[in-house]
């Protein structure tokens, strides 16, 4: 998948950071922090550019991929309050304290277009599955919500397995029975590391397909695209 993107290269203190982020945004897409149970709700578009966008992740560990969800369409379903999307690797160095600055400084960036590799991202999937049960239990996703934005803080095996998930949800999402009606249709979900403090309560977030309005644009994939009739001759 080519990504269209902006790169920028804020400076906090002695530390230069290297974010990108796409350069349109996903108008379809919506995400909600868990609380204890998160929705992200997407188009075909937004949840396949989140497949390109995860993997990307995957294989860049000292940049930091941000998503502004929070100017979106909104949605005419789900719940809680709207919030972007930042994935980073501890590598990367990132702080959720320290977004809001960073993210003021996210003012000059440069056009930059990039590919990704699903058949090297359906690989390591495969290499996951087979030793995800037997890795060491750190190997968690964690995150933090802080200034309207839930951070993913990740290994390239566990964005590899989100990047996956948001592909079948954008492949499959289309053929889902009510989605030419506008409903949206869960698709998968991913669960969080337990913060400390919970009790044990799993975390998760859904992700779900709804296709945008006006209803009548969408066509489930295999179906007859209708054609507008044509006046009738005049006599």
């Amino acid at each position: 998948m080519r990504l269209r993107l902006t790169e920028f290269t804020p400076r906090i203190g002695p530390h230069r950071h290297r974010v990108v982020r796409p350069r349109t945004p996903l108008r379809h897409t919506s995400l909600t922090a868990p609380d204890p149970i998160g929705l992200l709700l997407g188009d075909h578009d937004g949840l396949n550019r989140l497949a390109g966008l995860f993997s990307f992740a995957a294989y860049s560990r000292h940049t930091i991929v941000h998503v502004p969800l929070r100017d979106g369409i909104p949605p005419d379903e789900g719940w809680g309050e709207h919030v972007d999307l930042v994935l980073a690797h501890d590598s990367a160095g990132l702080r959720a304290s320290q977004w809001p600055e960073v993210r003021r400084r996210l003012t000059r960036g440069t056009p930059l277009t990039v590919r990704t590799d699903e058949a090297r991202t359906a690989r390591d999937m495969e290499s996951w599955r087979a030793r995800r049960y037997h890795a060491d239990a750190r190997n968690e996703l964690r995150h933090a919500t802080h200034a309207r934005t839930l951070f993913l803080f990740g290994t390239r095996d566990l964005f590899v397995e989100l990047s996956t998930a948001f592909a079948y949800a954008a492949g499959w999402g289309p053929l889902e029975k009510h989605a030419a009606k506008g409903n949206m249709a869960f698709m998968t979900a991913f669960t969080l590391a337990e913060p400390p403090g919970t009790g044990g309560h799993p975390l998760e977030v859904d992700i779900c397909f709804k296709p945008y309005p006006p209803y009548a644009h969408f066509k489930r994939p295999g179906e007859r695209a209708t054609r507008p009739r044509r006046p009738a001759a005049a006599s």
